[in-house]
């Protein structure tokens, strides 16, 4: 396969990326409808972060072990089990919802449930594409994987606020409460029907890692990542890229939206421009995938300081548009890379290693958020709006001009060679 016409040909990469876009889709509903759920139940805030809490925790907990289990076994096999469970937890969730017998008892094990079943199915799905393609196809599949899914996400919370106004909210009361689940039921369609497409996915020969106790599974995992130093600079860079970025998004950018914009308006304005941007970037990498100064590691060092030049300057900047504009450029500089970084790691890694790997990545990039965004809350009342952002792009500059100088990122390919 040569082009892109040539993976929509492939009868399991198109199930895959189809299935993929209605479950992503689905899923917008819930991460709408679950906490409005709970606020109108309870009215409570410190309940809305239990709830949370409850799918976060166990997500960041069991990851590296749903990993091993994927390497063990089967991407297809977890991320098929996975969805089966989804797909009755959400059905349950919306019958409870529609017969008016939700209550927070019932919700929180559901919530918790979910959480659970995200830490297998987020290494699952992060590992099926390499069993699916050939290896030099993966940018291209990974550029349409994760474009597809960045659609989802722009749409899926325009739609379930279309289904909200037209249905209710519950706002009006448990009795108006038909649109959240609506949006449950929504969510377990799109999760039959993407176990359905999934089914249709004939997997490329590999070879299961041979079977072991899971806590072994996750040690050999750790090793390997440890002992391969390219690997192990990169995790611990992205660790704290990804910690610096998630502070900004969730605590940062809220805060300048209410304090020196229009509020929520501008809020989602400024979360819309970096989606689009990002978008753009992702497109962008199956179309010139191969654009880079040097080589990728070089390339990634590179965006990473402009990225971070870009954020100097936002907390003096007063007018929305001129805020989307920045949050434009730098979803897509990010886009672009996110989709290299990926092929990168699964085109390196054994394969019967794969899934405990991009548990490591997905743990590293999505398990430290909730530290990521309590730490700059608390930074931030010392030093203030303009401090956060200050500090956060001299943080993000200095962190890639570090790793530039000190590890081998700076002489990364992405053809690099799988290690056994």
């Amino acid at each position: 396969m040569n082009n892109k016409n040539d993976l929509l040909n492939d009868p399991s990469f198109r199930w895959m990326l189809g299935g993929g876009a209605i479950s992503i889709l689905g899923d917008q509903f819930t991460m709408i409808a679950l906490p409005w759920l709970v606020l109108q139940m309870t009215g409570d805030a410190l309940m809305l972060g239990v709830i949370v809490a409850l799918m976060a925790v166990p997500r960041a907990v069991l990851i590296l072990f749903g990993g091993a289990v994927v390497d063990r076994y089967s991407p297809k096999q977890v991320l098929m089990l996975t969805k089966y469970a989804n797909t009755v937890l959400l059905g349950l969730l919306a019958a409870l919802v529609l017969s008016g017998q939700a209550t927070l008892a019932l919700v929180a094990p559901i919530a918790l449930s979910i959480g659970v079943a995200s830490a297998f199915s987020i290494p699952a799905s992060t590992s099926i594409l390499p069993r699916i393609v050939a290896p030099q196809d993966l940018q291209r599949a990974n550029s349409m994987m994760m474009g597809m899914r960045q659609v989802s996400l722009l749409a899926g919370p325009l739609l379930a606020a279309l289904l909200f106004l037209l249905a209710g909210d519950g706002s009006g009361g448990t009795h108006d409460a038909r649109g959240l689940g609506y949006a449950f039921a929504f969510d377990c369609f799109s999760f039959a029907v993407s176990t359905w497409t999934l089914g249709k996915v004939v997997l490329r020969p590999g070879v299961a890692a041979a079977p072991q106790p899971i806590l072994r599974a996750v040690k050999e995992g750790l090793a390997m990542v440890w002992n391969d130093t390219t690997l192990r600079a990169c995790f611990a860079y992205w660790a704290l890229c990804s910690c610096v970025v998630t502070g900004l998004m969730q605590v940062a950018l809220p805060v300048l939206a209410n304090t020196r914009l229009h509020g929520a308006a501008s809020l989602g304005v400024l979360l819309g421009a970096h989606g689009a941007g990002t978008l753009a970037g992702m497109v962008l990498t199956g179309i010139k995938g191969d654009l880079r100064v040097r080589n990728l590691g070089t390339t990634l060092l590179l965006v990473d300081a402009v990225v971070a030049a870009l954020v100097l300057p936002l907390a003096q900047l007063a007018a929305t548009w001129q805020i989307a504009l920045i949050n434009i450029a730098v979803g897509l500089l990010a886009g672009f890379m996110q989709v290299a970084m990926i092929t990168w790691i699964q085109r390196r890694v054994p394969p019967m290693m794969i899934g405990r790997t991009m548990s490591m990545f997905m743990f590293v990039v999505m398990g430290l958020a909730p530290l990521a965004s309590a730490a700059t809350g608390w930074v931030m009342q010392y030093v203030g709006l303009a401090g956060v952002f200050t500090g956060s792009g001299l943080l993000l500059a200095a962190a890639a001009a570090l790793a530039y100088a000190f590890t081998p990122m700076r002489t990364m390919a992405d053809a690099a060679a799988r290690q056994a």
